[in-house]
C-alpha cells in the first residue's frame, strides 16, 4: 500500500519535473532567442529517459513509464524549438552581413 502511494506520487512529481523545460521554450519563445540553451544538455538527458521508459515497461512499472515519456516529448520539442530559433538567428546574422558589405 505505501508503496503504491509513493509511486503515484513520485510518478505525479515526475511529470511536473517532467514539463519543467515547457518552461525554457516559454522563454525561448518570447524572447525569440535560444542563445542559452545548451541543446547537448538536451541531446545528453534523451537517451536516459528512452531507457528508463523501457525499463519501466519490461516491468509494467506505470509510475516510470509515464513521467519519463513526458519527459522525452518535453525535450524532443525544447531541442526543436531551440534548434529552430537557433537556425533563423544564424539566417538573420548572416542577412545583416550581406546587407552590410553592399
Amino acid at each position: 500500500m505505501l508503496s503504491d502511494v509513493v509511486g503515484f506520487a513520485a510518478a505525479a512529481w515526475g511529470v511536473v519535473m517532467a514539463i519543467a523545460p515547457a518552461l525554457q521554450i516559454h522563454r525561448m519563445l518570447r524572447t525569440r532567442s535560444a542563445d542559452d540553451v545548451s541543446l547537448g544538455y538536451f541531446a545528453l538527458l534523451i537517451p536516459g529517459f528512452l531507457l528508463w521508459v523501457l525499463y519501466g515497461l519490461s516491468r509494467h512499472d506505470w509510475p516510470l513509464v509515464i513521467p519519463n515519456t513526458v519527459a522525452t516529448a518535453v525535450a524532443l520539442v525544447t531541442i526543436a524549438v531551440a534548434a529552430s530559433l537557433k537556425r533563423n538567428s544564424a539566417r538573420s546574422a548572416e542577412a545583416r552581413r550581406s546587407g552590410r558589405t553592399r
